[in-house]
């Protein structure tokens, strides 16, 4: 089969695109037949072994333990282990796995679900990573209820376009914050307000918010708490720059040791894979209450294309990889 792989950590020229041995199924796996995945930051840093600190917890200290990259699939179900029983060959699914970038993969059971049937694969491949960070931020660490007003920094963005919509379902009056080029989109989302950046400071102390989450991980903590009411809740989910070691994540560490010393609530996100967050996703996706927004789509080959466009920062939606 045909995927991308890479040998050494390193920039996109690292990744090539080879022929090698599909993946053999375990007891508790399925194997696909890849017909997308999507390409996201956590791609771009397992390519790179950035931060350092990722290297310590299982993905390889000098090279890349598994050398085939990408995380969120969709696909068709081919074969299916010993101990799997909800799924069988023929079933379109969607979810993440080890390996997406390829036309196999392999998914734990536990971390796929099945495709709504009026979403494309592309469509769903696009959901998985940034849907359920989108939603792990907002009902479990910010505790949303209804009628509060949310602030999304990075709204055009993969994480930022499901958590707009997301805070719309759940009865929150939002705000996006997004450039000038995203605020039509941000508005079609179903935002309530969208502050362009380049034109006006949300943190001016004339507006506060109950919850605001951070996608973009680019302002100090100091000045994101200026836009929180006094007991409002700051939930850092993308933390980029910074050190080699840490990067950004030193910034959600230091959110976290914060919090206990204020009223106001500081929480970094580090978000799992459940399948029940998936299929909650899936009924909403199903309901037409949430759409995926693809900006870019690439072919198999163009993968370290997508990665360099990810590294800019800029991304518009989800980046879909198509196969």
């Amino acid at each position: 089969m045909k995927a991308v792989v890479q040998d050494t950590y390193g920039s996109a020229d690292v990744l090539e695109l080879r022929d090698i041995d599909p993946p053999v199924v375990g007891d508790e796996e399925v194997r696909l037949r890849v017909l997308a995945a999507s390409a996201g930051i956590g791609d771009w840093h397992v390519m790179t072994g950035r931060p350092y600190l990722i290297r310590l917890f299982g993905f390889g200290l000098r090279r890349p333990r598994a050398r085939v990259r990408g995380i969120d699939v969709a696909g068709i179900v081919e074969e299916v282990g010993g101990n799997v029983t909800r799924f069988q060959p023929g079933d379109e699914v969607f979810g993440t796995c080890d390996g997406s970038f390829a036309e196999y993969a392999c998914a734990r059971q536990d971390r796929i679900t099945s495709k709504p049937a009026n979403l494309s694969a592309e469509q769903a491949a696009a959901v998985p990573g940034s849907g359920v960070a989108a939603l792990q931020a907002l009902r479990d660490q910010g505790q949303l209820q209804p009628g509060q007003k949310v602030l999304v920094i990075g709204a055009g963005g993969g994480v930022g376009t499901f958590s707009v919509q997301l805070a719309k379902a759940f009865g929150a009056h939002v705000t996006g914050v997004c450039s000038t080029t995203k605020v039509d989109l941000v508005l079609s989302l179903g935002a309530d307000d969208v502050i362009d950046y380049t034109q006006d400071d949300f943190a001016d102390g004339t507006r506060h918010y109950d919850l605001i989450l951070d996608t973009a991980g680019n302002r100090p903590l100091s000045l994101l708490r200026r836009a929180l009411t006094p007991a409002g809740t700051l939930v850092v989910v993308g933390a980029e720059g910074g050190g080699r070691w840490l990067q950004g994540t030193d910034r959600q560490l230091r959110a976290m040791l914060l919090s206990p010393l204020l009223r106001q609530k500081l929480r970094g996100l580090m978000s799992v894979q459940r399948e029940k967050d998936l299929r909650y996703l899936a009924e909403l996706l199903e309901a037409g209450k949430l759409t995926p927004v693809i900006g870019r789509t690439y072919p198999l080959s163009g993968v370290p294309d997508a990665m360099r466009y990810l590294e800019e920062g800029h991304t518009r939606g989800k980046v879909v990889i198509t196969l």
